[in-house]
């Protein structure tokens, strides 16, 4: 018997990513509080406007958070324009999950892609 049949499906990394990028409606701008279980340290506030805040809320989220929290509090959008700085501070299994579940391989690919590519 492996380890992952004694874990609640619940608590599964599937089972915890909602269905779809589109069902990622978190906020655009602002602060979010989030609730206590889900708040490390220091970090129990977000303002969603600030690019390395946000990156690191998303990642303490898809690690962490359940489908709800997920849910509510990660915008798709958002998610997609920082996933190529998001996902390798994710652990493997996690970020190729999360880039099959919500199609964002080839947003991870295209800035690698990007970065790498000599002017004109």
């Amino acid at each position: 018997m492996v380890i992952a049949d004694l874990v609640p499906r619940r608590l599964a990394v599937g089972g915890r990513l909602p269905n779809r990028i589109d069902d990622l409606k978190g906020p655009v701008k602002g602060v979010i509080l989030l609730p206590r279980n889900l708040s490390w340290p220091g970090m129990r506030e977000c303002d969603v406007s600030d690019d390395r805040g946000r990156r690191n809320l998303y990642g303490m989220l898809l690690a962490q958070g359940n489908r709800n929290d997920i849910a509510r509090f990660v915008n798709g959008d958002l998610l997609r324009e920082d996933w190529p700085l998001i996902r390798n501070s994710l652990q493997p299994r996690l970020s190729r999950r999360c880039e099959r579940r919500f199609g964002l391989g080839n947003a991870g690919a295209a800035g690698a892609h990007s970065a790498a590519a000599p002017p004109g």
